[in-house]
């Protein structure tokens, strides 16, 4: 082999692989560190038309936690096959952890005790939960299993309904019992890193500190924004790592054919329950960011059965067995929720046609309603009803999800892969000079099943 061969086959050094693998991974964080302050550029240009499309930064930072809720979903869900319909039971453990430990109603906990060990102990109460749920819901599989999951949940919901140590305020004296009130945390959320000072930052959007590190950002929702959207980072990376590790790898085989990873000599009662369990880490992990941004717990926003729901729709939209594809199912959800129903905060469709149509159109009359009237109808406080529609479309025309399809219209590869592989091509094509038309060789990684985007 010539010098110029060798060189030409010369391994790259490891950062410069580890950016290539992970190019797209890198190019979807800076748009996610850039968007609020490319928000505020954008509507300081366009006005209306930007508030139309652009979910708002205090938006898009309650879409990183529901996105990491159901990406946890997914994680189970997608990879082994078995639909966990009682997911919100981790999510309402994580949350009501982190109150009940700041009000300190935890007799083990003390008091002033770091949000992030607080947040760490309420995942691991609810992993062991899900331990206990695991041992007796994985005696069965299919319908049999979800209907389990989602029993065992809406018995959590309706004690926590009538359970003063959770729901203390709205006590009925004519019947003595509680009905679901919520409970508030009396305390300043501080994420960050323990012992160092300027990296500890109050994070509750509303009032938070405005800088980290010294640096001032000047708005409270934007620091929010930024440190919880890295927790949500490495937990997204944590789950990928472990779906590209050897128990992901049987994790998907359970779920593409149980038996066959059985007769292999697989013990996959152990990987459901252990895979089960960690789903349920990272979905508390969400139940306890949840708190970071509303300061509250309610039976109704963390265990009612359709808070897992909501997280089968942005997963199916966005793709199952795709891991990121839940968090741009939500990102979708909830861009179409604000474009066609947004009315307080001056953006959607509805302030821009009131800004651009004539009166004489919004005042015309059509089946005895006025259009503006009508617009006020379809569009005011329905946006379960346009996720509705658009859940149905996605289920008949687009089954596999965004990310899903993307990935077929790839070849069956991940959008990761896909776009480290042509980056490799333009590498060497500018190294010899010569246009690679072969297609790639494939690595044992690309025969397995599939991974995550």
């Amino acid at each position: 082999m010539s010098a110029d061969a060798a060189h030409q086959y010369e391994p790259d050094s490891w950062p410069v692989q580890y950016l290539q693998d992970h190019a797209i991974h890198i190019a979807v964080v800076l748009v996610f560190l850039a968007y609020p302050f490319a928000y505020d550029v954008l509507v300081d240009l366009f006005a209306l038309t930007a508030e139309m499309i652009l979910p708002e930064p205090d938006t898009m930072l309650m879409v990183f936690v529901l996105g990491l809720f159901a990406m946890s979903f997914d994680f189970v869900s997608g990879y082994t096959g078995y639909l966990s319909f009682g997911h919100a039971a981790f999510f309402g453990i994580g949350a009501y952890f982190v109150v009940l430990g700041y009000n300190g109603q935890l007799p083990i906990v003390p008091a002033e005790f770091p949000f992030l060990a607080l947040l760490l102990l309420g995942a691991v109460v609810a992993a062991l939960f899900a331990l206990l749920v695991g041992l007796l819901a994985f005696r069965l599989s299919g319908v049999y299993f979800a209907m389990i999951t989602l029993g065992i949940t809406e018995i959590m919901y309706v004690i926590s309904q009538h359970w003063d140590y959770l729901t203390p305020g709205n006590s009925d004296p004519a019947t003595g019992t509680t009905a679901g009130g919520a409970n508030l945390a009396d305390f300043e959320p501080m994420i960050g890193i323990p012992f160092i000072d300027p990296l500890n930052a109050n994070v509750h959007p509303g009032f938070g500190d405005t800088s980290i590190l010294g640096i001032e950002f000047g708005d409270s929702v934007i620091v929010a924004y930024l440190l919880v959207g890295l927790l949500v980072l490495i937990c997204y990376f944590l789950m990928q790592r472990i779906i590209h590790s050897p128990f992901g790898r049987v994790m998907i085989a359970i779920r593409e054919n149980e038996e066959r990873a059985k007769a292999i000599g697989y013990n996959v009662f152990y990987y459901k329950i252990g895979a089960f369990m960690i789903a349920a880490f990272f979905g508390a992990v969400a139940g306890a960011l949840l708190i970071v941004i509303e300061g509250t717990a309610s039976p109704d926003t963390t265990l009612f059965f359709l808070v897992t729901g909501f997280a089968l729709v942005a997963t199916i939209i966005g793709g199952l067995g795709t891991l990121a594809g839940p968090l741009f199912g939500y990102i979708f959800l909830e861009s179409v929720n604000e474009f066609l129903t947004r009315e307080a905060s001056g953006g959607g469709l509805q302030p821009w046609l009131q800004e651009v149509l004539p009166e004489s159109v919004l005042t015309a009359t059509i089946g005895g309603i006025t259009v503006d009237g009508a617009m006020d109808a379809f569009m005011t406080g329905h946006g379960e009803f346009y996720a509705g529609i658009i859940f149905v479309v996605f289920v008949l025309y687009v089954p596999v999800g965004m990310l899903g399809t993307l990935r077929l219209r790839l070849g069956s590869e991940t959008v990761a892969r896909s776009v480290s592989r042509r980056i490799g091509r333009l590498r060497a094509d500018d190294t010899t000079g010569e246009v690679d038309t072969d297609p790639p060789a494939e690595t044992e990684t690309e025969a397995g099943a599939d991974e995550s985007d």
